[in-house]
């Protein structure tokens, strides 16, 4: 590629939004509308690349207005830098735009995307290209509606879903009622099917304790509990791993690598969600690496993306062949056209075209 040709001409960034299917209820608050920016690289040579800044319910903070304000900030430094020296700057800009997390690493996203256009080179080819098949859970929203429960539920079994992330409130007798419910209607249709558990920082370590017991007595396949404390009860997440049969997984405790290590070295739970999304790229590769050392097991995971978004998360989850859990659902959320990006879906399935190279779920 031609010095020239590798310099970004362009970065443009612009305000969307798209329904939701259904609410996207969790403990921390319900979202029926996606609000999302949009970010596009282009090089002198022609080539482009396209990113999605999400916004969340885990991260209030950045919404659209200060996303866009954020993007324009740092739109300065990369006109006409060469686009490696661009994604080497990623570690600068997180600095310069502190808790922005979401905002950069969907930049990064469209950078790369530039990059790789401009190469020739695929995302699952950049990520080891292991797998051509990955399968996700499905996300069972935090809802009290009975028979929009049962609507959402028998759409998923229909679809083939073998997975289903239940989120949870953090109190308990309701959350008890609720998995004895869900597991009441999957049993007669959906043979095999497992459940995974979200509470979303909501339990006290009391109740999350108490939810563990009830799991022990009941005979329920709960693969595993993912982030049931607040980011900040350290020796709250230490007690409960001890005490829990079922594997507790973080994911809003772990930004970034520096937090990785911290739940490592304090033997904080047994594995950590990575999401390309709050993470970016190149640090959720060295996040990777760093849990394998630590004998920590890997979920991928998503916000409410797009097809544009999630995406970035199904190449590096397919072309590692890293992940022991994959829950990269939120395009179901959406009405689609059956693709994300080359990538299309079955149902649970997201098949890369071409000779079948094993599956993770």
């Amino acid at each position: 590629m031609d010095d020239r040709d590798s310099r970004i001409r362009d970065i443009r960034f612009r305000p969307m939004e798209r329904a939701l299917r259904i609410a996207f209820a969790t403990s921390r608050g319900a979202k029926h509308v996606h609000r999302f920016v949009l970010v596009r690289a282009a090089l002198r040579g022609g080539a482009g690349g396209l990113g999605e800044v999400p916004t969340s319910l885990s991260y209030p903070h950045e919404f659209v207005p200060a996303i866009l304000e954020a993007l324009a900030r740092v739109r300065p430094m990369l006109l006409g830098a060469p686009i490696d020296e661009a994604l080497g700057l990623v570690p600068l800009l997180r600095r310069r735009l502190a808790g922005m997390r979401m905002t950069v690493s969907g930049l990064e996203v469209a950078l790369l995307r530039a990059k790789l256009a401009a190469t020739g080179q695929s995302e699952h080819g950049r990520w080891g290209g292991h797998l051509r098949l990955i399968e996700t859970d499905i996300t069972v929203p935090l809802c009290r509606d009975g028979r929009l429960l049962r609507r959402w539920l028998t759409w998923a079994c229909r679809k083939g879903f073998r997975r289903y992330k239940v989120k949870l409130s953090g109190l308990v007798e309701d959350d008890t009622r609720l998995l004895a419910g869900v597991s009441g209607f999957l049993a007669p249709r959906r043979r095999g099917f497992a459940l995974r558990l979200d509470g979303n920082q909501a339990f006290t370590l009391r109740g999350a304790a108490a939810l563990a017991d009830w799991l022990a007595r009941r005979d329920l396949p709960v693969e595993l509990i993912e982030q049931p404390l607040a980011v900040a009860d350290r020796r709250g997440l230490r007690e409960l791993r001890q005490r829990c049969d079922v594997p507790i997984i973080l994911d809003e405790s772990v930004q970034g690598a520096a937090d990785l290590r911290r739940v490592a070295d304090g033997r904080l739970a047994d594995g950590v969600n990575i999401k390309v999304a709050k993470s970016g790229l190149a640090e959720s590769a060295e996040m990777i690496a760093l849990a394998r050392a630590a004998g920590l097991k890997l979920m991928i995971g998503c916000m409410t993306e797009t097809a544009v978004g999630l995406s970035a998360g199904i190449a590096l989850a397919a072309g590692t062949g890293a992940f022991d859990y994959v829950d990269l659902d939120s395009i179901h959320f959406f009405r689609h056209r059956g693709r994300a990006g080359p990538w299309r879906i079955g149902g649970p399935r997201y098949v890369l075209p071409g000779r079948a190279g094993g599956s993770r779920r």
